[in-house]
C-alpha cells in the first residue's frame, strides 16, 4: 500500500494554503488528489516568487502527490467533465467564498446527483452565515477578528501582534485533514456522505480555547485581560546567542536556581510555589536573564541539561534544517523533481508502522495529468482532443 487512505479518491477544487495543505496531507497519506485548476495561470501560489525551474516554492510545499487538470469551469462543458470526475470520487472539496460555487453548478446538490455519497467539503474564511461570510479574507485578517492579535501581544493593553507565520491558514488545513478523514470512517459505518463545513475563523478559535481564553470560560464571571502575562518572553540572550528555558514545576525551579548559581532563588517568597511564581513572573524571569547574561549559550545549555531543566537553542531556519534532533528523526527529506530539481521537504509528520505515508512526486505542472485523468473518467480520445481544442482543457 501506498499509505492507510490508498484508493480514497479526492476531487480539490480549492486554491492558497488552507485547501491545498489539507489535500496535500491525505496524499501523502495514499489518496489519489485530483487538483482541478484554472486554466488561465492555475492556483494563486504558482506566480508567488521564490521559484526554481518555473514553480515556486509555495506551490510545490502544499501540492505535492496530487495529480493536475486544468478546466474551464465557467464553460458548462468544462463543469461536464468534472462531474464525470466526481462520480467516481469519495470526497469534493472547495473553498470559493460562500455561494459561488452554486452560482457555478457545482453546490452540494449538483455534486449529489452524480455521487450521492460523497463527502463534500466547504472551506471558507468567517463561515458561511453573519455579516462577514461574503467578505474577502486573507491570513491576518482572521488573526485580528479571532483576538488571536491579543493573545500574541500578551494583553488588551498592549499593541496587537500578528504571529508571524500564517496560522489560521494552516491550521485550518490540518483541522480539515482531520475533518475528511473523521468524514470517511463516518461513511463506512453509515453508508452516507456528508457536507463538511469549515471555516478559518472558527478553527483558530476553537485552537485559542484550550489556553488562552480562560478570561471567557466562566459565563458572568468573564474578565478583560488588561494585565500582560509578562513583558519578558522565554527567549534569553547569552554571551553569544539566545537559547529558551521553560520551567513549571518546583522541581525544574530548583534545577535552575542551581544551574544559574543562584540557590537563594530558593528562599526568595516571591518564588515558593508555582501560584507564587506566575503571580511575580516579571521578576522572575527579569532575575533568569540577567543571569544568562553572563556566559555562553553552549555553557548554560550544559549546565541545565546536567539539571534536567528543559531549554534549547534557538535555532535559524538554516541551523535547524541541520540540528542533529532534526536530522536523527530524519524530519526532512530531499527528493528530485523533473524541473525544479532536488526539494528538501518536511516528511509527512505521522508515521504509520503498517501503511507508510510518502512523497511519491512533487508539484505537477499546470494541467499535466488532465486527459489521463479525462480517460480514467471514461471520455474518449475524441472528447478529450474536443475539449483541448475549445480551451476548456488546458495544460502546459
Amino acid at each position: 500500500m501506498t499509505g492507510p487512505l490508498e484508493g480514497v479518491r479526492i476531487v480539490d477544487l480549492t486554491q492558497m494554503i488552507a485547501g491545498p495543505l489539507a489535500t496535500m496531507m491525505l496524499a501523502d497519506q495514499g489518496a489519489d488528489v485530483i487538483k482541478v485548476e484554472p486554466p488561465r495561470g492555475g492556483d494563486h501560489t504558482r506566480a508567488v516568487s521564490n521559484r526554481a525551474g518555473g514553480f515556486s516554492a509555495s506551490f510545490l510545499n502544499n501540492n505535492r502527490n496530487k495529480r493536475s487538470i486544468a478546466l474551464d469551469l465557467k464553460d458548462p462543458r468544462g463543469r461536464e467533465a468534472l462531474l464525470r470526475l466526481v462520480r467516481g470520487a469519495d470526497v469534493f472539496v472547495q473553498n470559493f467564498r460562500p455561494g459561488v460555487v452554486e452560482r457555478m453548478g457545482l453546490g452540494e446538490d449538483a455534486v449529489r446527483a452524480v455521487a450521492p455519497d460523497i463527502v463534500y467539503v466547504s472551506i471558507s474564511g468567517f463561515g458561511e452565515a453573519g455579516p462577514y461570510a461574503a467578505k474577502p479574507v486573507y491570513d491576518p485578517l482572521v488573526q485580528a477578528l479571532s483576538g488571536l492579535t491579543t493573545v500574541q501581544a500578551g494583553s488588551d493593553g498592549e499593541r496587537p501582534r500578528l504571529v508571524r507565520t500564517i496560522l489560521p491558514d494552516k491550521l485550518t488545513g490540518v483541522t480539515g485533514a482531520q475533518a475528511i478523514t473523521a468524514a470517511l470512517f463516518a461513511r463506512t459505518r453509515t453508508g452516507k456522505g456528508q457536507h463538511v463545513r469549515l471555516s478559518m475563523l472558527d478553527s483558530v478559535i476553537a485552537f485559542m480555547w484550550s489556553s488562552d481564553m480562560g478570561s471567557q470560560t466562566f459565563v458572568g464571571r468573564e474578565f478583560a485581560q488588561a494585565k500582560a502575562q509578562s513583558f519578558i518572553d522565554l527567549i534569553y540572550e547569552t554571551k553569544d546567542g539566545y537559547i529558551s528555558v521553560a520551567v513549571q514545576s518546583d522541581r525544574q525551579w530548583a534545577g535552575l536556581s542551581r544551574a544559574l548559581g543562584h540557590p537563594e532563588w530558593l528562599d526568595d517568597p516571591r518564588f515558593r510555589t508555582v501560584s507564587l511564581r506566575q503571580e511575580n513572573i516579571d521578576a522572575r524571569l527579569a532575575l533568569t536573564q540577567e543571569a544568562l547574561r553572563t556566559g555562553t549559550a553552549a555553557e548554560w545549555l550544559a549546565r541545565l541539561e546536567a539539571e534536567d531543566v528543559p531549554a534549547v537553542p534557538v535555532l535559524t531556519r538554516g541551523e535547524m534544517v541541520g540540528h542533529p534532533q532534526v536530522v536523527a528523526m530524519e524530519t526532512l527529506v530531499e527528493t528530485p523533481h523533473d524541473q525544479a530539481g532536488t526539494l528538501r521537504q518536511a516528511r509527512p509528520p505521522a508515521r504509520f508502522s503498517e501503511t507508510p505515508a510518502s512523497i511519491r512526486f512533487g508539484g505537477a505542472a499546470l494541467g499535466q495529468h488532465g486527459p489521463e485523468i479525462l480517460c480514467e473518467a471514461g471520455l474518449s480520445a475524441d472528447e478529450i482532443a474536443a475539449l483541448r481544442e475549445a480551451g476548456v482543457l488546458g495544460g502546459e
